[in-house]
């Protein structure tokens, strides 16, 4: 072929070669998919649960299962408080923890679906006054970067503020790097994000809007973002680490990263919702399922890390919009943890076969049941504990 040729037919060629390359990626992947395994539930899984619990010292654990977006199982094992020897019942009240900046996401992209709010939109253009002349972040007064944070940065740990303010020495809130630039856990960026749809910028109130939109929607009758007096009988007791007892801590204000009371009958129903894509566009729920920014740190905490680890590209590891992302083996998968000084929790949900495992714990020894007792229900998974558990496994428990 005469070589004034092969360039001008090389550029002919090139676009439908470089598509079939990536049709063949993609059918790589696709095509390896394993099928996925029925969910297991019923004595077995008891028998696990009770066993590794016993191991572990862990006092309650409750525990849901979902499949095809439906609430196949809800258990509840030991106690809700050790010294009373009251059992932990599935309409138990626990602690949701971090669980509640998934709800919140769910409940943020209602608003997106309905127009209120842009994910890309500035916040300032939402706020009655520039972000540093209300008291609660005048911290960030000679910093203009907070002009350039959006609900998106808010809501995929990507804002550049710390966890939480009162992790610096000074007590004062900054910015660690530029918003938009990386993935690092914050609490305080999910706080700021209700604070602009509050009286500060769009005048709503939150706890109403987890009421309506999500509560009592899914017919969640014993969750709240604050403390109820209906809870006190049947609540948990939470155990640190070697043991010792906290009540039940009674939260009288709402706070989207974080102040959820739910029971395991209630959360349950609100992931299979979403698994469901009630409540939501498909756009919407696609978006909030979407990867917002790889993270190629080695763990979740410490949030500022430089530590990376390969490992997470392997499964493309990112932030969503309240939630964590990965590929499984299975398809597309998510989850979501929460915890404290006296409470763990956890709920993994794979796309394909719109299945999850859903478990509360009153105890920070959550991490040493978890993972087994997880693919005891749903087979191998490609979950990264050692990303989400620092250290992974756990220390040998005594």
């Amino acid at each position: 072929m005469p070589s004034s040729l092969v360039r001008p037919l090389a550029r002919l060629l090139l676009p439908s070669l470089l598509g079939l390359l990536g049709l063949l990626s993609a059918c790589t992947r696709v095509c390896s998919l394993s099928e996925p395994e029925p969910v297991r539930h019923g004595p077995d899984i008891d028998a696990t649960a009770v066993r590794l619990m016993t191991e572990a010292k862990l006092p309650g654990l409750a525990l849901a299962i979902i499949e095809e977006g439906q609430v196949v199982a809800v258990k509840a094992y030991g106690l809700r408080d050790v010294e009373q020897a009251a059992p932990l019942k599935t309409d138990t009240v626990m602690y949701g923890a971090s669980l509640t900046k998934l709800v919140f996401g769910y409940l943020v992209m209602q608003l997106v679906d309905e127009g209120v709010l842009d994910l890309d939109t500035p916040i300032e253009r939402y706020l009655k006054k520039p972000l540093p002349e209300f008291k609660k972040y005048e911290d960030l007064a000679a910093d203009p970067r907070w002009k350039q944070l959006t609900p998106r940065m808010l809501l995929s740990h990507s804002p550049g503020v710390p966890n939480f303010r009162f992790l610096n020495p000074d007590g004062k809130l900054d910015f660690k790097f530029d918003p938009g630039a990386r993935y690092a856990y914050s609490g305080e960026g999910i706080n700021l994000l209700q604070f602009v749809l509050e009286d500060a910028g769009l005048g709503l109130d939150a706890g109403q809007e987890f009421q309506r939109r999500v509560f009592d929607r899914f017919g969640m009758r014993r969750t709240s973002m604050v403390w109820r007096d209906d809870f006190a009988p049947n609540v948990t007791t939470g155990y640190d680490e070697h043991g010792v007892a906290k009540a039940h801590h009674q939260r009288g204000s709402v706070r989207a990263a974080g102040s959820m009371d739910t029971t395991i009958e209630d959360y349950a129903k609100f992931l299979a919702g979403l698994m469901r894509g009630e409540g939501l566009s498909s756009k919407a729920r696609a978006e909030l399922l979407s990867p917002q920014l790889a993270i190629p740190w080695a763990h979740q905490f410490p949030t500022l890390t430089e530590e990376t680890d390969p490992r997470n590209q392997t499964i493309s590891l990112s932030a969503g919009l309240g939630m964590v992302l990965f590929n499984d083996r299975s398809g597309p998968a998510f989850f979501k943890g929460g915890h404290d000084e006296h409470t763990d929790n956890f709920a993994l949900c794979l796309e394909r076969g719109a299945r999850c495992v859903v478990l509360l714990a009153n105890s920070v020894k959550g991490p040493h049941v978890f993972p087994p007792l997880i693919e005891a229900v749903l087979g191998p998974t490609d979950m990264p504990w050692r990303w989400d558990y620092n250290p992974y496994p756990p220390p040998t428990v005594k």
